[in-house]
């Protein structure tokens, strides 16, 4: 049984882990409160898809506010003509509302969230394309592992996480600088509260410094998509 009570295994990335049981995901023990158990639409379906020769890819830009998750998905996005998805667009008006406020969200605030954004993933490989470039700042492994189900249920779809990484000081400064954004400093502080780096056994995340210039940045994250990419098509 796959539950958010223990990590997801990393599966997907190019062998043939079995596929685990149909889902009945029960929350995380550490949340608090009357947080309610993720539906099974919220899942994904349950239905295996076949295998297939080609891989298609879902590429996650991650990280706290002022990362620059936006222009590094929209770089990478472009220069590989796949369609993007920007994941701050799929927030509720009221999950929006408490951010403007200075409200953290909570877990719950986070379930419907990340299934819209992995289901919109999906929906746009099903529609043609060979990959989705999506933001998410998936703060926790275990909003990771949301996005993650769906390569356990198509066999096709690789996942790979892009963590845009710099000290708390530098993106502070960066989001204090914004106009017109509803994330203030407040709420990057209460990010790092609860973020939790991608851990080693994380194999299908891979970390850039972004305290870098942005042309250095979007540089190293196109070499690295191309570097899975390239590998995929030679083998």
């Amino acid at each position: 049984m796959l539950s958010y009570d223990a990590p997801v295994p990393i599966a997907g990335q190019g062998q043939d882990a079995p596929l685990p049981a149909p889902l009945k995901a029960s929350l995380p023990t550490s949340i608090t409160g009357s947080a309610k158990q993720p539906s099974t639409a919220q899942m994904g379906s349950a239905a295996p898809a076949v295998d297939h020769d080609r891989h298609n890819h879902i590429w996650l830009v991650t990280g706290p506010a002022g990362c620059g998750k936006t222009t590094i998905a929209e770089h990478i996005a472009e220069a590989n003509g796949m369609p993007y998805v920007e994941g701050d667009s799929y927030h509720t008006a009221a999950n929006v509302e408490k951010m403007r406020t200075g409200v953290p969200l909570t877990d719950e605030d986070r379930w419907d969230w990340l299934g819209q954004l992995r289901d919109e993933s999906r929906r746009r490989l099903t529609a043609g394309a060979h990959g989705v470039v999506v933001t998410c700042s998936a703060l926790k492994r275990k909003y990771r592992d949301v996005i993650r189900v769906a390569a356990y249920y198509d066999r096709s779809i690789l996942i790979h996480f892009i963590y845009l990484d710099a000290p708390a000081e530098v993106l502070l400064q960066r989001v204090s600088a914004r106009q017109g954004h509803y994330m203030g400093a407040n709420m990057v502080r209460s990010q790092f509260d609860i973020l939790e780096r991608p851990a080693d056994d994380e194999t299908d995340v891979f970390s850039i410094d972004v305290s870098r210039s942005i042309e250095e940045v979007k540089r190293d994250a196109l070499a690295r998509v191309h570097e899975v990419m390239g590998a995929e098509s030679v083998s």
